[in-house]
């Protein structure tokens, strides 16, 4: 039997992510400020990009009665550009007067001007202040000022006497006299080394050492942090009432004295979406504030007819710069269009959110934003990642929307997170004598026609971090 070999030609589809293909899938999870980032670096890097300037004017027509200059082919050399139709493809980014998208939004409310200092006061810069301002021996001042860089942001000291003592070999009477004299600022509490030595420097301004809260905190912290009450009254001998009135005084002692100067900085979000309402209802709007406005650069692009005059690796350059910025700016413009279609299509499902609250959330997948618009999933996974909307109930990550949802006796479904919002505000009416069991909450919604089972009610309690019925009755 003779083998033989043959050719066949045979048609097949394949999905092959091209380098554009890439682009365009890796713009798609980017935040605005990353965008911004990448845009500009883009621009360094690509001289066929330009910025667009808002005073730019678009360019003057040449004249037509000036006479045409011949245009230089590069037939000899075979390097034309019909082997790529540019003009259907990409006409308007070929336009000279091409200036990108408008910004949808014009006008954003910037933060309170006291919250944009390039530096703000610390902990060590307070405690530093109060001791140069006393008058000690410069041995206790050096001493201090070790002192004081080893606190940290809570108020405590992090280093032991004797890690401190072996900084300037100092004596350890002298860094104790020290460490003294530091516990003695503002705030109280500060440089203990021990939540029960922050408790109890704080309760000595108050004339409390010596009594029955000292003896608590000094012995029986652990039993008071669990709240055992009982125990508390028949270890000290006193009443469980008496036992809750020093308990009440430690509530309100700081277990974090330096906490209060050292804030943590505030984050502000810059929504990537307005949702703004018309008289035809809500429309959505990118915020293309800070990014920017790139085209073609005419003047660059003009040598693309001169490249017959250069060598094979300067029109090489040219040609890979040019079809990388055509491939930028449509992916970029893909990526506006594709956010402002999931928006949209986000303002057709929530409608009711964004009139009456959070309450009328209504439960949203993937799936169904992504029917709604024609895309895959993973697509629209990505576009809402990491991205805000501003809305007239206020700024939520785009995520937010997406929730499972729990069928009711009223054949809708309801949001996860109204149920959640719905049993926090049970919690909040409930009598703080007698608090509500998961059960009962359980029986109440039913009766609104929820039928959900207690360890639901117990999981959603949880991620709203509420403590059981019976921490909350101790609390109470």
């Amino acid at each position: 039997m003779a083998i033989h070999q043959k050719l066949y030609a045979r048609l097949a589809q394949k999905l092959i992510l091209t380098p554009s293909l890439q682009q365009a899938i890796k713009l798609l999870p980017m935040t605005t400020l990353e965008l911004a980032e990448l845009l500009n670096q883009e621009m360094i890097e690509n001289p066929m990009l330009e910025e667009v300037q808002a005073d730019d004017q678009p360019p003057e027509a040449p004249s037509t009665d000036a006479e045409p200059e011949p245009v230089k082919t590069t037939e000899d050399k075979g390097d034309t550009w019909d082997d790529a139709d540019y003009e259907y493809f990409f006409g308007e980014y070929l336009d000279d007067g091409y200036r990108g998208s408008k910004p949808a939004v014009e006008v954003r409310e910037l933060p309170p001007i006291e919250n944009t200092l390039s530096s703000r006061g610390s902990l060590a810069d307070h405690l530093m202040w109060q001791l140069n301002l006393q008058a000690v021996a410069d041995l206790t001042r050096e001493i201090g000022a070790a002192i004081v860089g080893n606190i940290d942001d809570d108020g405590y000291l992090v280093a032991s006497l004797e890690e401190i003592a072996a900084l300037g070999d100092w004596k350890m009477p002298d860094v104790e006299a020290a460490l003294a004299h530091i516990q003695s600022f503002d705030p109280i509490g500060v440089g203990a080394r021990d939540l029960q030595e922050c408790l109890l420097l704080q309760l000595k301004p108050l004339g409390l050492l010596g009594t029955t809260t000292e003896l608590l905190v000094r012995e029986h912290l652990r039993l008071l942090q669990n709240h055992r009450i009982p125990e508390l009254a028949k270890l000290v001998g006193i009443e469980p009432e008496e036992v809750k009135e020093h308990l009440e005084i430690v509530r309100h002692l700081d277990p974090k004295p330096g906490a209060r100067y050292t804030p943590p900085d505030s984050q502000y979000v810059i929504p990537d979406v307005y949702i703004i309402k018309t008289d035809e209802g809500y429309r959505a709007a990118l915020n293309e504030d800070g990014l920017p406005q790139l085209r073609i650069s005419p003047v660059y692009r003009r040598l693309l007819d001169k490249t017959g005059e250069a060598s094979d690796e300067t029109r090489a350059y040219v040609k890979d710069k040019f079809r990388s910025a055509l491939w930028l700016l449509k992916s970029v413009d893909q990526r506006q269009r594709t956010i402002v279609k999931v928006a949209t299509s986000i303002i057709t499902f929530q409608k009711d959110f964004l009139d009456k609250g959070i309450e009328h959330l209504r439960p949203l997948v993937l799936r169904d934003v992504a029917n709604d618009i024609g895309m895959h999933e993973s697509t629209v996974s990505r576009v809402v990642n990491n991205k805000y909307m501003h809305t007239p109930q206020g700024v939520y990550e785009m995520k937010y929307f997406f929730h499972s949802g729990i069928s009711s006796s009223f054949g809708e479904n309801v949001s996860s997170v109204t149920i959640k919002q719905r049993i926090k505000k049970i919690i909040d009416a409930e009598d703080a004598k007698r608090p509500l069991s998961d059960s009962k909450i359980m029986n109440i919604l039913q009766k609104e026609g929820l039928d959900l089972a207690r360890r639901t009610i117990a999981k959603y309690r949880e991620e709203l971090k509420i403590p059981t019925s019976n921490q909350r009755k101790v609390l109470y």
